[in-house]
């Protein structure tokens, strides 16, 4: 560092010296010049001055982040989630393993707890304390502790979460508190300037800017089967314990919740990515009003129509250009079913909005609950077809759920696969759903079901493919199925 300094010295007395004898011989040589003489400035045409080829600055066409900035700092909070951690082992009994007691059943094994403690972020969305966040930021905490960006500390109880889109719902205590107003999503340009406000690092009330790099990215980071993703990509500095938090435009709107840091390290090296307005509004107002987010489904699998489509299966469908969803199947009974679509159907748009990336179909029907109505404007060979379609639950009906209709996947806890048909036909049942893994503190865990288990079977009811279990509701009093090395097993949950 002390030789670059010396460097920038050395060439700046040089400098200094070079300008100081230019104006010597300036000075001297014009001493001598003749008055009468034309002068050489004259004759010469001078080079424009610096700069004189920009337009004039008018603040009223440029971005200023201060009012956004200063305004919406005021609506995010810092959020600590205590969780209890328990440390040690326990002693297993096969015989309470076998009917599917809680594990430490009888008072054996006692486990150790302790306190970890997690730091977010979360964003006021209305005077009496609702606050939005992100479901990672709060699951499995035991206790909530909300700190303004004035200082005052609240304690918060969790409303509802969606570990979907992972956007959670919290509320305080208390009255007349700075809010954030939602702003469209839907609206926001590439290139458009937007602000992260957060605590990263536990730095509370940080605002960093960019601009919007992408819309509609989908990363496949969010731990759930029924993932929606379409994420707003920015190149604002976001870091750990930024998310929650606040991604807002330059008129101090919400437009994003942030999310998920892509990068090496776990750390701002690149890219940042948050929830949209459009499915944060929408989740949120489901969660306040019903406790449980109303999730529409079209009831078809689809895939996106990209190069690698067109050459894997442009051949076989007649399909030459890129842009749309090619319908692979179509539910029995399902919403697009009863609506006339059918495989082989080129979805190109949903009430009006382009289908031109991968993740625009589930954005659109992530916006509706179910008994909406949507538009859908398919191709179907060389012809255009318009479609009316009424969106439907999960278990194929137009009501809305209750809190009481559980989330089969969210309540067993973990990663769950369809059984290949290899492993179906070594273990001769005609289908199920493998666990890839187990999450601490759901069902599967404190049931003391072991990864590699093959569920057949959920309160009598047939399991063949994680599509039924997208269609279960009702709470879970039983569970069976067999081990890949034969053994069967049935789980009684106790409560």
């Amino acid at each position: 560092m002390k030789k670059v300094f010396v460097f920038i010295g050395v060439c700046m007395v040089a400098a200094l010296a070079g300008a100081g004898a230019a104006l010597w011989v300036v000075g001297n040589r014009s001493a001598d010049i003749d008055d009468s003489r034309p002068s050489i400035e004259r004759t010469v045409e001078r080079m424009p001055v610096v700069g004189s080829q920009f337009t004039t600055y008018q603040a009223e066409n440029y971005p200023d982040l201060t009012y956004a900035a200063e305004n919406a700092v005021k609506a995010v909070v810092n959020i600590e989630a205590t969780q209890e951690i328990e440390i040690g082992s326990r002693s297993f009994n096969p015989f309470f393993e076998f009917f599917g007691f809680p594990q430490g059943y009888g008072g054996q094994g006692e486990p150790q707890k302790r306190e970890q403690r997690s730091g977010g972020s979360g964003v006021i969305i209305s005077e009496d304390g609702y606050i939005v966040t992100n479901n990672h930021v709060v699951e499995n905490a035991s206790k909530l502790r909300v700190k303004l960006n004035d200082g005052r500390m609240f304690d918060a109880k969790i409303i509802g979460r969606d570990p979907a889109t992972d956007v959670a719902l919290i509320k305080v205590d208390a009255a007349q508190l700075p809010t954030l107003a939602f702003g469209s999503s839907d609206a926001l340009r590439l290139g458009e300037w937007v602000l992260a406000i957060g605590s990263p690092f536990d730095l509370q009330s940080t605002i960093t800017a960019g601009i919007v790099s992408a819309k509609s990215r989908s990363l496949d980071v969010i731990p759930s089967e029924f993932r929606i993703e379409s994420f707003i990509q920015t190149d604002a500095a976001v870091n750990p314990g930024n998310s929650g938090g606040a991604l807002v435009n330059t008129r101090g709107e919400l437009v994003g919740i942030n999310t998920v840091i892509k990068s090496s390290t776990g750390s701002y090296i690149g890219y940042s990515f948050a929830v949209p307005e459009s499915i944060v509004r929408k989740v949120v107002c489901d969660l306040k009003e019903y406790g449980v987010v109303q999730r529409a489904l079209l009831g078809i699998t689809y895939r996106y129509i990209d190069q690698d489509f067109i050459d894997q299966l442009g051949d076989d469908t007649g399909i030459k250009s890129v842009g749309g969803a090619y319908v692979a199947s179509v539910v029995d009974g399902g919403a697009a079913s009863e609506a006339g679509l059918r495989k082989g159907d080129v979805i190109v748009g949903i009430d009006g909005i382009k289908i031109d990336t991968p993740t625009a179909i589930t954005e659109q029907i992530g916006k509706h609950r179910p008994n909406d109505k949507i538009k859908i404007s398919a191709k179907r060979g060389d012809s255009m077809k318009h479609f009316d379609v009424v969106l439907r639950n999960k278990a194929g009906k137009t009501e809305l759920l209750t809190k009481e209709d559980v989330d089969v996947v969210e309540v067993l806890g973990g990663r769950l696969v369809d059984a290949g048909a290899k492993l179906c036909k070594m273990l001769d049942i005609r289908g199920g759903v493998q666990v890839a893994s187990v999450k601490r503190g759901g069902l599967l865990d404190r049931a003391r079901v072991r990864e590699g288990f093959v569920i057949t079977h959920i309160n009598d009811k047939a399991v063949r493919s994680t599509t039924d279990l997208a269609t279960m509701s009702d709470k879970i009093r039983s569970i069976d199925g067999v081990y890949p090395n034969g053994r069967a097993a049935s789980y009684v949950i106790v409560e």
